[in-house]
Formats: structure tokens, C-alpha cells, sequence
């Protein structure tokens, strides 16, 4: 019987989640789903720059760990350029660390500790804020103290 898998540590929800190629119906495109702890690996990796024992350790997952997790993710993201699919950030086991709120009304951007509650913004005084972690359905569940025993797929 597998062990059960491990939720891996997030700095914070992506701005953007969905991403097609310019021209072609949605409808007409097959899907990748990049899990968001594979879109954490090529963030800490190839744009942070951040060497694989580095990185497994920001995310708090073992180095082979997070081998197995960058390998795959690095072929969706290929998947997705050389073929023309779309690609979505959604699901796997994560917890975040931050979270980024973003205004309807001024489109300022801000981030916050998961456990914050803002309900104005800081900019325009807007209180029509998008919770980038609840729209991955987290939030409480990532500034609880008891992690370990909560989680979302």
C-alpha cells in the first residue's frame, strides 16, 4: 500500500491559472492540468533559480521528491508550448504560505500571510477583493496550526 501523499509547502496562489495559445477556441484544445505544486517547482527552480535541494526544502518535500515533481511538471510545460494545449493550474495536496488579493475595482495587487483577513483595499478602498487562495479553495486551512491533518484536492 502507497504511503499517503504529502502536502507540499506553497509561497503563494498563482496570478494566473489558465493559459491557451492565441487564436484557437478554447473548446477546440486539449487540456494539461499542471497540479500547483508542480507549477511551485518550476517557479523556485527555473525562475528563482533555486538548485533541487533547495527548492524541496522551501516546499518542504524530500530532494528526490521534488525531482519526480520538477520532471513532471517540465513536460506538461513542454507539452503545452510544443503542441499547443492548454494549460491549467489546479488541484494536488498544498498548503500556502502567502496569499495575494486582487481589487476589482483599481486592479491593485497585494499580497498577504494566508492568516491575514483584509477586507478593504489598501489603494482605493474597494471592498471587492479576489482571494487568489480561496479560489484554490484554501485559506483557513492554511494558517490552522494543524496542517498536517488538513488538506485539499
Amino acid at each position: 500500500m502507497p504511503r499517503p501523499k504529502k502536502n507540499k509547502m506553497v509561497s503563494s496562489p498563482p496570478l494566473y491559472s489558465c493559459f491557451k495559445p492565441v487564436g484557437v477556441t478554447r473548446s477546440s484544445l486539449q487540456d494539461i492540468n499542471l497540479e500547483i505544486g508542480e507549477y511551485e517547482a518550476i517557479r523556485l527552480t527555473d525562475y528563482e533559480g533555486l538548485d533541487h535541494a533547495e527548492a524541496a526544502a522551501e516546499m518542504e518535500i524530500s530532494r528526490s521528491t521534488f525531482s519526480r515533481l520538477i520532471e513532471k511538471a517540465r513536460k506538461k510545460v513542454a507539452g503545452f508550448l510544443i503542441e499547443g494545449k492548454m494549460l491549467q493550474i489546479e488541484g494536488g495536496k498544498v498548503h500556502f504560505r502567502d496569499n495575494v488579493l486582487k481589487c476589482h475595482g483599481c486592479g491593485h495587487i497585494f499580497n498577504i500571510n494566508i492568516g491575514a483577513r483584509f477586507t478593504r483595499c489598501p489603494e482605493c478602498d474597494s471592498s471587492e477583493l479576489l482571494n487568489l487562495a480561496g479560489s484554490f479553495g484554501h485559506g483557513r486551512c492554511c494558517s490552522d496550526g494543524d496542517k498536517k491533518e488538513k488538506h485539499h484536492e
